[in-house]
């Protein structure tokens, strides 16, 4: 009899295998691409062929290999064929949009404003953001930026008094302090060579400098616990650069391999931190719970617009932590990226950075700057939307139907990748013009709706209503920074600069931005 129920129990998995097999070997890997495909052809949409289980990581992963050897001239910003070769490859071959492979999840790669703008402005909850991989979730965690439906509305809510622009104002004065020390190093280093300059990596300086700053917003009194997070954020991204295009197996992720347990440990390690510095603003609460950005949000979630005590918290503790990730990570890495491009381009074209310099003192005067003075600096922000158009952090934002949906006559089905490649928008010439590859700030001299054919046209911080909340954050910061070095330092690019934007989630500078500063004469 034990014989017979061991035979039948083996036979029973044996059975629940091979459908499980049958499923996920034939049906998705197999089966749901070659019928994915052929619909999409008889759209008139082609693309790369698909390859069982790698999909096109394999060729996305040489094509960038063999396209990291590219250098560029300093003012040559069409960085497409040496960032994104396999898109710019797969626009040549096949035109837009056209379909590819990211692993078995096939992606429609859209290369028009119209189809964009339709998802983008999409208000009826038709699209969501795509699945994230699983060490940038662990980083970035399930905040504002990876919501959806009601979810996203109710931290939407909570999170949106924080970056008030009136609440921002408040924080330049953080801005500035953050920022002083940096500056009078600077001069300090300057002053102490025969030469009267100093060279700076403005990369890495920017990156500690942003980061201090949001900790300093975000956090308060615990600032220096708040960059500990920072450091452990980087940790992981690197991690998730490093299997980014690795092929994810079902489960695979929660196995204990070298690679998850990091991941699991920079995740607790993140967790634990924030917990600490929440728990003890909780405990500290006596007249308020501080006018940080964290402050902010425990205010919104323990306190209603009457100012009446609720009953329960509006996020949980573990959303909480995740806005905390969200807005530190995102907070300090756009700006950063934005204040090194925007250096980049103002040694390379001086004329612009003499621009600047007479604006800001103009406006400025020798007080350090204010949130009022700042927003009277219009070149500045004409400067800094065009870095924003030719070098914007984000590549690609990535979204699926989660209903069967129409783009034009383009039909998609739910569950259906969609990619937006915002550099290849952003050098339209159709839209931007026949100077689309050229770095000319003027064109935003009557906003950013009229920037371009299309309104709207710069995606660099999104459009719609999912478009970026602290994108006046970001600016705010970014101009504070750059009015203090235009009005203390002249710069150039140093002779060491070799010019190779490349993607590391976000678009960086591969080697680097050394600038040689020489204090100016006061």
């Amino acid at each position: 009899m034990a014989a017979v129920l061991l035979v039948a129990s083996a036979t029973a998995l044996l059975a629940l295998a091979a459908a499980w097999l049958w499923d996920y070997a034939v049906v998705r890997l197999l089966w749901r691409p070659r019928a994915a495909a052929g619909m999409f052809r008889a759209q008139g949409v082609r693309g790369p062929p698909y390859s069982f289980l790698r999909g096109n990581n394999h060729d996305i992963r040489r094509m960038r290999a063999e396209a990291d050897a590219l250098r560029l001239d300093v003012r040559d910003h069409n960085y497409l064929p040496r960032v994104m070769p396999h898109f710019l490859t797969w626009k040549q071959q096949y035109g837009g949009p056209f379909l590819y492979w990211f692993g078995a999840q096939p992606r429609i790669c859209l290369l028009d404003y119209e189809s964009v703008r339709q998802v983008l402005f999409n208000k009826s909850g038709h699209f969501f953001k795509s699945d994230v991989h699983p060490t940038f979730l662990a980083m970035l965690g399930k905040g504002l930026v990876l919501m959806e439906g009601t979810d996203w509305v109710r931290h939407r809510r909570v999170v949106n008094p924080a970056f008030a622009m009136d609440k921002l104002k408040t924080m330049t004065t953080t801005m500035v302090s953050c920022a002083e020390p940096l500056i009078k190093e600077w001069e300090r280093l300057a002053s102490s060579n025969e030469s009267r300059e100093v060279e700076v990596e403005f990369s890495k300086q920017f990156q500690d400098l942003t980061a201090d700053v949001i900790s300093h917003t975000s956090f308060g009194s615990s600032y220096k616990e708040g960059k500990e997070v920072f450091h452990t954020q980087k940790q992981l991204l690197a991690l998730a650069m490093a299997t980014l295009l690795n092929v994810q197996l079902p489960g695979f992720k929660y196995l204990p391999t070298k690679n998850n347990r990091l991941k699991w440990m920079l995740e607790k390690k993140i967790k634990m931190m924030l917990m600490a510095i929440i728990q003890a603003r909780l405990a500290s609460n006596g007249s308020g719970y501080g006018d940080d950005l964290l402050g902010l949000m425990l205010e919104a979630c323990f306190t209603t617009e009457q100012g009446e005590k609720r009953d329960e918290l509006t996020l949980t503790m573990d959303e909480i932590i995740d806005e905390c990730k969200t807005f530190f990570f995102a907070g300090h890495e756009t700006t950063s990226h934005l204040l090194t491009w925007t250096m980049f381009l103002l040694s390379v074209y001086p004329e612009w950075q003499e621009r600047l310099r007479e604006e800001v003192i103009r406006e400025c005067g020798n007080a350090n700057p204010t949130a009022d003075t700042l927003n009277k600096l219009k070149e500045m922000t004409m400067v800094l939307l065009e870095t924003l158009r030719l070098y914007g952090p984000v590549m690609v934002m990535l979204r699926k139907p989660i209903s069967d949906i129409r783009l034009g006559s383009l039909s998609i089905p739910k569950g259906n990748g969609i990619a937006i490649t915002i550099p290849f928008l952003h050098r339209d010439k159709e839209v931007w013009g026949d100077n689309a590859n050229d770095f000319e700030p003027l064109r935003f001299e009557n906003g950013i709706t009229n920037a371009a054919k299309t309104p709207q046209a710069l995606l660099s911080f999104s459009i719609g209503p999912r478009s970026c909340i602290g994108q006046n954050f970001a600016m705010l910061e970014a101009k504070s920074v750059l009015a203090m070095i235009l009005k203390r330092f002249s710069f150039t690019l140093s002779s060491s600069y070799v010019h190779a934007p490349a993607d590391h989630i976000t678009l960086q500078p591969k080697f680097g931005l050394p600038v040689v500063l020489r204090p100016l004469d006061v």
